[in-house]
């Protein structure tokens, strides 16, 4: 038995629907009613299209799922569920670290709970999940997230950057901040290899803008060097806006320019773990700080 967790977007409606239904079946009756048994195949191919979700599989049977959507400082999970045959076998667990590491860059995790399901209420408390406000019969939790990271060495932004990569998806725009040689680009390299993107991600510096095609069917990666744009304006006449919505762009040296392209980005930063001028930069670990702007 193998438990799969994959991010998908509207073309797993249907799969997504079907978990979602068999699972909220077999729950208790509540007053009032959960409203997820009401959902279609297209309002749930909306969300997914809107915000994306994670579908759990074993041997290749859809068996979990959860939809995202974001708030001002959070990411909520919505619809969690698991099929009755499936449940006690991690793919709770397995959906939940799930989203975690789809979810880079923002504060917390929320989850609405039921009063009337105190079995649910503690899987989240266990979860690191705390009541954050209740509102008779709901329960508003939260679970922290890590904003920064240390990156010892290429090799771990590399992997930093692909867990990066397994996290956006296609009108994300990730804005590179960090002083020459600290590891902009292979935070991109990284971005790329989540993605599965063709091609070697290097510097785009003399030609300023460079496309990755997707080879899974995924978003195009777009990778831009501001480094030498005057404003906005040069900006806008890479004609990044036509590709914005169908690929993930990546601007290093772009804060101060990306703002008017974006309002919702991802913004990062990169700096030396020590500071220190007397260390050998190539020795000295890097601190990743990543935060969601929402407009």
């Amino acid at each position: 038995m193998s438990v799969e967790v994959s991010r998908v977007g509207a073309s797993a409606a249907a799969q997504v629907l079907g978990v979602i239904r068999t699972a909220f079946e077999a729950r208790p009756t509540l007053d009032p009613p959960a409203d997820a048994l009401a959902e279609t195949e297209e309002t749930i191919a909306a969300e997914l299209r809107a915000y994306g979700g994670l579908l759990a599989t074993i041997d290749g049977n859809p068996v979990g799922t959860l939809l995202f959507r974001p708030t001002d400082d959070a990411m909520l999970l919505r619809r969690f569920g698991v099929v009755p045959a499936a449940q006690g076998k991690g793919v709770a667990q397995r959906l939940v670290q799930g989203a975690v590491d789809s979810t880079l860059g923002y504060s917390a995790l929320a989850v609405i709970a039921r009063e009337e399901l105190p079995a649910t209420v503690g899987f989240w408390a266990r979860r690191g999940f705390a009541q954050t406000e209740r509102r008779s019969p709901y329960i508003d939790m939260r679970r922290p997230l890590p904003t920064s990271w240390e990156a010892n060495d290429a090799d771990d932004m590399r992997a930093l950057g692909e867990r990066l990569g397994r996290s956006v998806r296609a009108g994300d725009v990730v804005v590179l901040t960090g002083e020459l040689g600290a590891g902009k680009t292979t935070l991109t390299q990284g971005l790329g290899i989540g993605l599965g993107v063709r091609g070697a991600v290097t510097s785009p510096t003399f030609v300023i803008a460079r496309v990755h095609p997707s080879v899974v069917g995924g978003p195009d990666l777009v990778h831009v060097d501001a480094y030498r744009l005057g404003g906005i304006d040069e900006l806008d006449d890479l004609d990044l806006d036509t590709s914005l919505d169908d690929a993930v762009t990546v601007v290093e040296w772009g804060a101060g320019l990306v703002e008017g392209l974006a309002e919702c980005r991802l913004e990062i930063t990169i700096t030396r773990a020590l500071a220190d001028e007397a260390v050998d930069a190539e020795l000295d670990p890097r601190v990743v700080h990543a935060r969601r702007v929402t407009g």
